[in-house]
């Protein structure tokens, strides 16, 4: 007589438990990403040199067309040309004051940005009522260009650095509060029982729970707060000149259009990209990569 064979022969041994247990360890193992190892050089060298061989390739076209087209230097400079104004820039420290004076200014407002959005966001998300009566006027200042603010702070503030920071502010308050907004919406409605259920106050509700959890999102408009403070600063500095203002980049590509040197405007233009990238690469970019790899959403490639 055939004898069946037992798997529960332990005394409370659960079958229906381990095959639970299997299957939550195979669905692990499919969403692992395997991580190789990669040195910070090399991390450094895959971030950079795809950038600089493009940046060559688009260099050396643009030389190319100058040699075979022969145009007008006035209308379009070679990159000799725009590298000599550069270095006259430099030599004559116009171009070290006009970039601190800048990025001294975009890195104060930005952060006085996010002092001021940080917390408006957090309301909008926690608060209704607030919301509904104020997330579409903020909106409609996101897609506000901030330019149109320039001559009513002039008006207010006069030429000082009050009406650059108030552009500034105007310009990236709204996307860091959206943002926060968005990655609010996101939250796993689970993340907020639990908090109910530790006891969580309303205010440790929102900033130990909600604003960790929603990281991701009020980063995104972390980095979109970035750029349009820096874009409004730039519109702001090209408009607002004299006074006590400062020399900034914009001051000083508003001085090379007036003397219709088209190097040295391009030259300017260059130097407000590379430092919009340098920030990029700098700053926000290792904070994301570290974010996401902590939360475990980025490739392996991409480590």
């Amino acid at each position: 007589m055939p004898v069946e064979s037992r798997t529960d022969t332990a005394p409370g041994h659960d079958p229906d438990h381990d095959e639970l247990r299997r299957l939550e360890a195979g669905l692990d193992s499919l969403q692992a990403v395997p991580e190789t190892p990669r040195g910070a050089f090399r991390r450094t060298l895959d971030g950079l040199l795809p950038p600089v061989l493009l940046l060559i390739i688009l260099v050396a076209a643009w030389q190319a067309y100058i040699v075979v087209a022969k145009p007008r230097p006035d209308l379009i400079p070679g990159p000799f040309d725009v590298f000599e104004a550069l270095a006259s820039a430099w030599s004559s420290d116009r171009l070290q004051i006009a970039v601190l004076t800048s990025i001294e200014r975009g890195g104060l407002g930005f952060l006085i940005a996010v002092a001021i959005g940080t917390p408006i966001g957090l309301l909008l998300a926690e608060c209704r009522p607030v919301r509904r009566a104020l997330g579409p006027l903020l909106s409609g200042l996101q897609v506000l260009p901030s330019v149109a603010w320039v001559p009513a702070a002039i008006i207010w503030f006069g030429l000082t650095d009050a009406t650059v920071y108030f552009v500034v502010l105007m310009g990236a308050v709204p996307s860091i509060a959206n943002g926060l907004v968005s990655g609010v919406d996101q939250i796993p409605p689970q993340l907020r029982r639990v908090g109910t259920v530790l006891g969580a106050s309303r205010f440790e509700m929102a900033t130990l729970v909600v604003l960790p959890a929603a990281l991701p999102g009020y980063f995104s408009g972390l980095k979109q707060g970035w750029a349009f403070a820096w874009r409004s600063l730039m519109a702001a500095e090209i408009i607002a000149m004299g006074g006590t203002m400062g020399f900034g980049l914009g001051s000083m590509l508003q001085q090379s259009r007036e003397l219709a040197d088209l190097s040295g405007v391009l030259a300017t233009i260059l130097v407000i990209l590379f430092v919009g990238i340098l920030v990029e690469l700098v700053v926000f970019a290792p904070v994301e990569r570290r974010l996401l790899r902590r939360r475990g959403l980025m490739a392996a490639g991409l480590r």
